[in-house]
């Protein structure tokens, strides 16, 4: 019997939990939340359930512990040395989490169900820290960090979510242009007076780059703090 729990430790330690989450994390981008089973998990890691709890507690911790590593590995890369402005850190903040978003489109949900849960969560306070240090950098007095930190969290994941939303709603191997065509041409065949700024925007709609849009809503959210916040001396 003691054989056996002393075997049992030694596989939990040689399966560690970085390894466990990098497995989860494979299994979620080739399937999504529903391929993510600690049955696919096993399989994967050619070991035991045991061996997998003694390190994660069930799903939900498994699913905290995968959107964790990925937002840190994203907010962890980017250009090197420091950035040579407090909007360049942002914009590079901005697009790490836009294309592990666009990369691992489960992301998306893991982060709203964590948000959801409260600040209290990981994910929330590591984003709002990166994003709040250039913020400051901007010179922002403190009473308007929180309001100018908190639209550009927003931005980014609400613009991020909704690109990898889009992505899974046209389905694997969808030609965007021809999504994007469709949907161009349904904008202009809407009432005239009834919706005249859709109407006007269909052309536009049509030939977007996802990418820059989000890029030029950070430079409007920028501008705008800028505005409120100006520099002085």
């Amino acid at each position: 019997m003691a054989s056996r729990a002393r075997t049992s430790e030694r596989r939990a330690e040689a399966l560690s939990r970085e390894r466990i989450i990098g497995a989860a994390v494979e299994l979620l981008d080739a399937a999504g939340e529903g391929g993510l089973t600690f049955r696919a998990l096993t399989e994967r890691l050619a070991t035991g359930p045991g061996a997998i709890y003694w390190h994660v507690a069930n799903k939900s911790d498994l699913l905290d512990a995968a959107t964790d590593a990925v937002v840190a590995a994203a907010l962890a890369e980017g250009p090197a040395g420091p950035p040579k402005s407090p909007q360049e850190g942002i914009r590079a903040i901005a697009l790490g989490l836009f294309d592990a978003i666009d990369a691992h489109p489960w992301l998306a949900t893991q982060l709203a169900v964590q948000l959801s849960r409260g600040p209290s969560r990981p994910v929330a306070p590591r984003i709002l820290e990166s994003i709040g240090r250039q913020v400051s950098a901007l010179g922002v007095p403190v009473s308007g960090r929180f309001t100018a930190a908190s639209a550009l969290m927003h931005h980014i994941l609400g613009a991020a979510g909704q690109n990898a939303v889009n992505g899974l709603a046209a389905g694997p191997g969808a030609d965007r242009a021809e999504v994007l065509d469709a949907a161009s041409r349904a904008w202009k065949e809407l009432d005239p007076d009834a919706y005249p700024f859709i109407r006007s925007v269909a052309d536009r709609m049509r030939v977007h780059d996802d990418r820059e849009e989000f890029l030029a809503g950070i430079t409007l959210i920028l501008a705008g703090i800028a505005a409120v916040h100006p520099r002085t001396g």
